[in-house]
């Protein structure tokens, strides 16, 4: 028999202290039935989304995991096990499966996706490659259709999906100002990423800083909410566009915020402002990967990885993604 460490949803997490919450917990695992698969994890990502389903809230996009239950998360591996004649015993695989070991799934409900090896860096699968560069991609343009010479501002600019929002921009013509956290990070964001400009929300005022933006913004990649989205919609410019692809700052909370202070520029600037989801679109998979895998090979685009190492450490991982301590994208190595 083989033992599988996993993580358990014990409780809902008050604030960000997970460890009272969730539990590493030991299993021997079981034959798996007709349909499924199980993938040894090599890597497991660290996603913001994922804060919501440990929580009590039913008006999310995914209901909340019960209590008791093992904690969900996007996997990256080799499948050992398979009664799914698409994921063969030893091919390499990306799914929604669990903070474990190993992840024993059915591939559709899954979203298992079967991987080539044609990289230099498997974890791509999870940077460029993955849902974080899909989003980005998908979000900067078919969301917001950025033109060349059009203004695009990214929030969480130094983080997953926002680095890579940065970069689509930047390849796509836009003049892209980034917003991020402390210095080394801005620093980054232009210097690594191509920005033209990063916004310093620690040290900066941020409206004021986006009321320097000659015309005002054309298009706004949202990953954050909060104030700065209240600093961003009194800056839009006419008939501006809202991508609204993260609202971390709400995620730890009971009940939905209250709205921006400065909602009412919807009306006056006649903003357009739209939520995107990339489950919704699976059809474009194969596009996004292509291009994205084109770029990367180009040297066009490309993210870091803000690693730690070892299962029991998923916890520290998971925190200092949340907390905004992570440049580019945060995984967790389970390997050893």
């Amino acid at each position: 028999m083989t033992t599988n460490r996993y993580w358990r949803l014990d409780s809902h997490p008050k604030g960000d202290d997970f460890a009272a919450a969730l539990s590493l917990q030991h299993e021997e695992l079981t034959p798996i039935e007709d349909g499924q698969i199980r993938i040894k994890a090599d890597y497991l990502s660290m996603d913001a989304g994922t804060r919501m389903w440990m929580g009590g809230r039913e008006d999310g996009y995914q209901p909340p995991l019960p209590l008791g239950t093992t904690m969900v998360g996007l996997a990256l591996g080799r499948v050992t096990e398979s009664r799914d004649g698409r994921f063969p015993v030893g091919s390499l695989a990306r799914a929604f499966g669990q903070w474990a070991d190993y992840s024993t799934i059915r591939p559709d409900e899954g979203w298992a996706v079967p991987l080539d090896d044609d990289i230099d860096d498997i974890r791509q699968h999870f940077g460029v490659l993955g849902l974080n560069g899909w989003t980005a991609l998908y979000g900067v343009q078919d969301i917001l259709r950025i033109k060349e010479g059009e203004t695009l501002v990214v929030s969480a600019a130094a983080g997953a999906t926002g680095s890579l929002a940065v970069q689509v921009g930047r390849i796509l013509g836009a003049k892209v100002v980034g917003i991020a956290g402390g210095p080394d990070k801005c620093r980054y964001v232009v210097e690594t990423l191509g920005a033209d400009r990063c916004i310093d929300y620690k040290n900066e005022d941020v409206a004021a800083a986006l009321g320097e933006i000659e015309g005002g913004i054309d298009a706004y990649f949202e990953n954050v909410g909060g104030p700065i989205l209240d600093a961003v919609l009194q800056n839009m410019a006419l008939y501006g566009r809202i991508a609204v692809c993260g609202m971390i700052a709400n995620y730890d909370a009971a009940e939905g915020a209250p709205g921006p202070r400065h909602y009412d520029q919807v009306l006056m600037r006649r903003l357009r402002i739209e939520g995107f989801f990339l489950p919704d679109v699976p059809e474009r998979g194969p596009y996004f990967y292509d291009t994205l895998k084109r770029w990367y090979q180009e040297g066009k685009i490309n993210v870091p990885f803000d690693v730690t190492v070892g299962l029991e450490n998923t916890l520290v991982a998971y925190a200092r993604m949340l907390t905004g301590k992570n440049t580019g994208k945060a995984i967790v190595d389970v390997r050893s």
